[in-house]
């Protein structure tokens, strides 16, 4: 990785017995879209509040643009932005009279408070609402004019906290639509807060899954499959026009195939996983017992996968310590159920 824009050593938060955020460790570079991927109360607000030097960790530090973000926390404000989950606005001022507001706030020359506001306001696609009061707007139109009022200081860095929710699956298609068009055109780099996994895999380079205020794993998609599902990292189905014939006999000849570690299915698929990815062969087997493959289907894993697997893991071992405790029903119900 090229030299981090955003750095978490040992990063740690606790809320009296609470450790909502615990030793975190972690590198974004310039130019990503870096998701952070968790439940409700995972800690990703409290680590987005100690980046932004709005509050103060018990352990470790954070530095963005190479600032310490508690020592320096005016400094970091000025390079970055930050779009929280709720933006409030002036509802009975115009788009453009609320972002003129806001730029005057952050010092921009009266001169080009116009002109900067108009251009925000085009940047982020409100054009034709520049002179529609705010609180007409759509939860969608207001997150875009929260997207200009972060963008209106020329920030290095956006940092977004659960920016889509609440807008309709249009809406959340071309917001981050326009993140995307933001980062390419811009290079700024981005940290999106979300647990809505699609739409984290639709728009980031990296994500990190975040669970009990731990950071369990992070990376791009194929590489968090590569080490999650390492003994068996390709799946194919092959699908049959009738039931399969002797079933038993099929799997143990498939299993002989090399790299070839399960066989599974029912009715009319076999499903056939492996270190390996030898389809041809599989594909052979079946034709030369003369069956008639209707499909072949190799599976690749998404977030979605990926995630509830970690965080399938990140419980068990959590009830296995807990038991061993004696505290395991009332953990349980505490720190997961109402995630």
């Amino acid at each position: 990785m090229e030299s981090p824009i955003i750095e978490m050593h040992g990063l740690t938060k606790r809320y009296g017995s609470l450790k909502a955020v615990d030793n975190l460790h972690l590198s974004i570079a310039k130019g990503e879209i870096f998701g952070l991927l968790g439940p409700n109360g995972a800690g990703k607000s409290t680590t987005i509040l100690m980046l932004l030097g709005l509050t103060e960790p018990d352990a470790g530090e954070a530095r963005i643009c190479g600032l310490n973000a508690t020592r320096n926390p005016i400094p970091v404000k000025r390079k970055v932005g930050y779009l929280p989950d709720n933006v409030g606005f002036y509802n009975d001022l115009t788009a453009l009279e609320n972002l003129s507001y806001i730029a005057r706030l952050n010092g921009i020359p009266e001169a080009e408070v116009q002109e900067r506001s108009r251009q925000m306001l085009v940047e982020v696609g409100l054009e034709a609402a520049i002179h529609k009061k705010a609180g007409a707007f759509s939860r969608g139109m207001k997150q875009r004019l929260g997207l200009a009022d972060v963008l209106i200081k020329q920030p290095e860095v956006i940092i977004l906290d659960e920016p889509t929710l609440g807008i309709d699956p249009a809406g959340v298609r071309d917001f981050l639509e326009l993140l995307r068009q933001l980062n390419q055109r811009q290079g700024l780099t981005i940290l999106l807060s979300s647990h809505h996994l699609h739409q984290v895999q639709q728009v980031c380079n990296r994500v990190g899954i975040f669970v009990g205020g731990q950071l369990l794993a992070e990376g791009n998609v194929e590489k968090l499959a590569a080490n999650l599902f390492n003994a068996a990292p390709w799946v194919v189905e092959v699908t049959l026009r009738t039931d399969v014939p002797q079933r038993e006999a099929l799997e143990k000849e498939l299993l002989q195939l090399p790299g070839v570690k399960t066989v599974t299915g029912a009715a009319n698929a076999v499903e056939v996983s492996g270190g390996e990815d030898i389809t041809p062969d599989i594909v052979r087997c079946f034709v030369a017992k003369g069956l008639d493959v209707t499909g072949v289907h190799k599976k690749t894993y998404g977030l979605d996968e990926i995630y509830h697997r970690y965080f399938e893991n990140n419980l068990k071992e959590d009830i296995t310590n807990e038991k061993s405790t004696g505290l395991f029903q009332r953990s349980f119900l505490g720190r997961y159920k109402k995630r």
